[in-house]
């Protein structure tokens, strides 16, 4: 029998369908969860987030990477850079980053996410140590450096407002399960250390 959870509007209802995320697990051979990258632009968090992904591929683990540039051309595209529609950005994400978990995806994250009580939020959709916060740090000229397309430069003339860590604040993550200083390790080192600190916690099990 589908079961049914009503949400705080009376009028919309959560089906729970027969196949259960314990169900896709085993289908897939692997627990889930997410690993949430934050920091800076140009910091290094899609590219180690991208090795990660092809790593736990040839593992055999079913993973995704859900991108911030990816996503604000589509399910955000209508969201600007204030802090409210930030806000608002990394709340739509977190659902959907939960509905990927569900399906049995290994979800790997890359957004900027500048506010911890956003990043807070997030995790608190995924109890028993299922959300993994990867803090990515970078000096600023080594991520201006990478810039190729200059919006570092453009944001500090003030031709681009809202630039976290410019005109816009970041909020260093202070207790974050991971740090990854991206300027002394390799896409490939780093993604190798989150493997390693997901298989000494025992957090996710593949194939």
């Amino acid at each position: 029998m589908v079961e049914a959870c009503k949400a705080k509007n009376n009028n919309v209802t959560w089906f729970n369908g027969h196949v259960t995320r314990k169900d896709r697990e085993k289908l897939h051979g692997h627990k889930v969860g997410v690993v949430w990258f934050t920091g800076l632009s140009a910091s290094g968090k899609s590219t180690i987030a991208h090795q990660l992904e092809k790593e736990l591929h040839m593992r055999g683990c079913s993973s995704y990477v859900l991108d911030g540039d990816n996503v604000r051309h589509g399910l955000c595209s209508d969201l600007s850079f204030t802090p409210e529609d930030r806000s608002e950005n990394i709340r739509r994400i977190g659902e959907m980053v939960k509905l990927f978990v569900d399906a049995g995806i290994l979800v790997l994250t890359a957004f900027i996410s500048p506010y911890k009580s956003d990043r807070d939020k997030v995790r608190s959709l995924f109890p028993g140590g299922e959300f993994v916060e990867v803090y990515v740090e970078c000096p600023e000229h080594i991520r201006a450096s990478r810039d190729e397309k200059g919006i570092y430069k453009r944001a500090k003339a003030g031709e681009i407002e809202n630039f976290t860590g410019i005109s816009a604040p970041y909020e260093i993550p202070q207790n974050p399960d991971l740090v990854i200083r991206s300027h002394h390790k390799t896409p490939e080192e780093a993604a190798l250390s989150v493997i390693t600190l997901l298989e000494r916690r025992r957090l996710f099990q593949w194939k």
